[in-house]
């Protein structure tokens, strides 16, 4: 009996977003900002957010500290609906956390790892995999410890009847190394442009998802702005995002993670998953942090 549409195993922490003149200057100098935000951070949890607002039933795996920034997290992903009985809560170890510098479209990032890195693929039992219909992975390069196992956990997941997406984010030492094998176990990647040209080395963004969609089931990949471009099998196919206000681009890529994986989970046109991928994404952006202005289904729609 499938209780969960998707099982999340990713990493916890809050983001501190500072916005506004965030460029620092040293020699003890202080300065004043525009804004300060303590909201809900992690891609995996801004995706499972994202994906429980659209009405998936979301379930998430994951550590967190018994501290002020873990407990913070754990009440926004219960007030959100995604269900975290299953994530392990340390009394003795801290909770990661990440101070973002936030300039409108462009933003830097500091982060505490704390126990980003701590959830394997040993944590993630069977009986969980069984009662589950897709498996969302993100933050690839942060996630050390579960890294090396992600090719046999995706092979049990097969095995029960699970789906499959990952989301990489950025490799920070540009070497991508290892994902040959972890894209032919992949049903849907779900990459930026950057990722994705990185990844291939490839002169164009649908020259990339065409490789990549050679290996991979579905490739799916954001371009901000722009929208998105996706290639399944032999179909190529682009979509526009929406106009909007924007005031934060946090977890922007997560929400449209969350819509494009909505549309696969609902057996849509890849056109009709791509397109609500890329308004989901743009109206993540109208409020400050990944999660606040994340739509419901009724309103990614009537944009359609």
């Amino acid at each position: 009996m499938k209780n969960y549409d998707v099982l999340v195993a990713g990493e916890i922490n809050p983001d501190l977003i500072l916005s506004g003149d965030v460029t620092p200057a040293f020699g003890q100098v202080e300065k004043w900002v525009e804004d300060a935000t303590l909201t809900v951070g992690s891609s995996s949890v801004i995706f499972a957010c994202g994906a429980a607002r659209l009405g998936l039933k979301v379930a998430f795996i994951g550590h967190c500290g018994d501290d002020l920034f873990g407990q913070f997290m754990l009440t926004e992903m219960r007030r959100r609906r995604v269900d975290v009985s299953h994530v392990k809560v340390h009394s003795e170890e801290r909770t990661g956390l990440s101070v973002i510098l936030n300039r409108g479209e462009d933003r830097a990032i500091l982060t505490y790892p704390g126990l980003i890195p701590a959830l394997q693929a040993e944590d993630i039992p069977d009986a969980l995999l069984a009662r589950s219909r897709h498996l969302h992975i993100a933050s690839y390069f942060l996630q050390t410890s579960l890294r090396p196992d992600l090719p046999d956990l995706f092979a049990r997941a097969h095995a029960w009847g699970l789906t499959i997406s990952l989301d990489p984010n950025y490799d920070p030492s540009e070497q991508w190394a290892g994902f040959d094998e972890l894209l032919a176990l992949t049903d849907l990647f779900l990459p930026n442009e950057r990722e994705a040209l990185s990844l291939t080395r490839a002169a164009s963004v649908e020259a990339a998802a065409t490789q990549l969609a050679e290996v991979t089931g579905v490739a799916a990949i954001k371009l901000g702005a722009a929208g998105a471009v996706a290639a399944q099998g032999d179909d190529l196919v682009r979509a526009s995002s929406i106009p909007v206000r924007v005031v934060d681009t946090v977890g922007a890529g997560d929400s449209f993670d969350a819509g494009f994986i909505y549309g696969f989970l609902q057996g849509w046109p890849l056109v009709r998953s791509l397109r609500l991928a890329a308004i989901c994404g743009a109206l993540s952006t109208r409020q400050p942090g990944g999660v606040n202005a994340q739509p419901t289904l009724e309103e990614a729609l009537s944009r359609i």
